[in-house]
């Protein structure tokens, strides 16, 4: 069958038709019964919307002409329900199979919750470990860089450009941003939006690139802090919710949990002391890996925010992981299903298992990745050293004729024709970074004088 893409709201809808439809058995239901029989009220077109994505997508299956069209709920999606859960495309404990039934029961089948303050309170840093000595064991194996001694951030620094695109599109997709990998890379580097996409997909990720490049550029000053966490709020949130003033700002007003029977805390004072209590906990925390997965439960548990919590938490695991010079997390394949139910399972059931082995499993593909691109850091120096007479040539006539910005990287582009076509994008970046990298302590070495130099600055900065 086919996967669904689906938004929070969306995903709701489509939740109550499965349950009309499996009600109704193998009589199936008409449009009007299935409206009749669920909870939520859906506008009719809407309706009809979410049972042709379900009928494309081979979970509902029909019969009749138009006016009598009958809809049932395929065999296969009949069988997955009965066994409380589609088959898991990650490993998983016993026990973390045991909560995906729980949590992929019909939303009536599941008790109401609230949030439950001593979740938070009983866990003791460095005494309670959701991570156990081997899985840390593990995750330190996978997670070993070259910079392990470096000034927090280093390692992060060195994949920053494929790390902004990899983080930005994983966590966007998990909150049902339609962007694809290559419209994301195209946002990011060169400032287009895809079309057909709405403004608000290419806000967000925008956004995770602006708190993607805070968390790295700013790794030696910042931590598990208050500072930290609300400016990396205000960040991801910038130009998305109703409120101009909530990014940044703990929430003063209750929310809702779609697709959840958990209600979060509705009381400010109580959102204040049990933010507070929950990042003094995870700073007193020594293991980065268990510091990284009790942002990754708690932050999303206690919802401090309006709106926005999943994405502050999902880049709030990577502090940390950045200030030991780990590999980062950047969420590379997470089934998005599987990563809901396993907050899911956090909220109505304080049960960490599922979501630890999306975890586990997440790092173990990121590490992968990085330690693949890692590997390929070296290739720049080879790449120019091949070339650098031709980079320097370029370099000091841009300088020495005084060139604009836009002037350069027209001369530029024109004289890199000389290069053959597969390096020719790299060569031109190379120009362009040395270009961008020159001040008044490295000219010399492309024999400017101090006069062009200057000369050029000037005409540089007016751009």
């Amino acid at each position: 069958m086919a996967k669904l893409n689906l938004s929070t709201r969306a995903f709701s809808q489509v939740e109550a038709i499965k349950v009309a439809l499996k009600q109704s058995g193998s009589e199936g239901a008409t449009l009007e019964e299935i409206k009749r029989a669920i909870q939520t009220k859906i506008p009719h077109r809407t309706l009809q919307r979410r049972l042709e994505h379900l009928r494309k997508a081979g979970i509902v299956t029909t019969s009749g002409d138009t006016r009598s069209t009958r809809y049932y709920l395929a065999e296969a999606d009949v069988k997955e329900e009965e066994k409380g859960a589609a088959k898991p495309v990650l490993p998983l404990s016993e026990e973390s199979r045991h909560i995906l039934s729980l949590v992929s029961r019909p939303h009536q089948q599941r008790m109401p919750v609230g949030y439950n303050r001593e979740f938070l309170e009983l866990y003791q840093p460095n005494v309670t470990n959701y991570l156990s000595t081997e899985e840390t064991k593990q995750l330190f194996q996978w997670g070993q860089t070259p910079d392990r001694n470096q000034t927090a951030g280093t390692y992060a620094k060195e994949i920053l450009q494929r790390l902004l695109i990899d983080l930005s599109y994983n966590s966007s997709r998990l909150e049902g941003n339609t962007y694809s990998l290559l419209d994301t890379e195209r946002l990011i580097r060169l400032g287009e939006e895809a079309e057909s996409k709405s403004a608000m997909e290419a806000q967000m990720i925008l956004n995770h690139k602006d708190a993607i490049e805070f968390l790295v550029h700013s790794a030696e000053e910042i931590g598990l802090n208050r500072y930290t966490i609300l400016n990396l709020h205000a960040l991801l949130a910038n130009n998305l919710l109703p409120d101009p003033a909530a990014p940044g700002r703990l929430r003063t007003h209750g929310v809702g949990i779609g697709r959840s029977v958990y209600t979060p805390l509705a009381i400010p004072q109580l959102i204040e002391e049990m933010f507070e209590l929950m990042l003094a906990k995870a700073r007193q925390i020594v293991n980065p890996f268990e510091q990284a997965f009790f942002m990754m439960v708690h932050l999303p548990y206690l919802q401090p925010f309006e709106d926005v919590n999943k994405r502050v938490s999902r880049l709030a695991v990577n502090i940390p992981l950045n200030s030991h010079n780990l590999i980062p997390l950047s969420f590379v394949d997470v089934p998005d299903d599987l990563y809901i139910r396993g907050l899911l399972a956090v909220y109505e059931l304080n049960r960490v298992e599922l979501l630890k082995d999306v975890f586990l499993w997440a790092y173990e593909r990121s590490s992968a990745r990085y330690a693949v691109v890692r590997q390929s850091i070296g290739e720049p120096d080879l790449f120019r050293m091949k070339h650098r007479q031709a980079i320097r040539s370029l370099v000091t006539e841009v300088v020495s004729s005084a060139m604009s910005q836009a002037a350069a990287s027209t001369f530029i582009e024109q004289r890199a024709v000389s290069i053959p076509e597969k390096e020719r994008g790299k060569f031109i970046e190379y120009v362009e970074t040395e270009l961008l990298s020159l001040h008044e302590g490295n000219f010399a070495r492309y024999y400017i004088s101090p006069s062009e130099f200057d000369r050029w600055k000037e005409a540089w900065r007016k751009q």
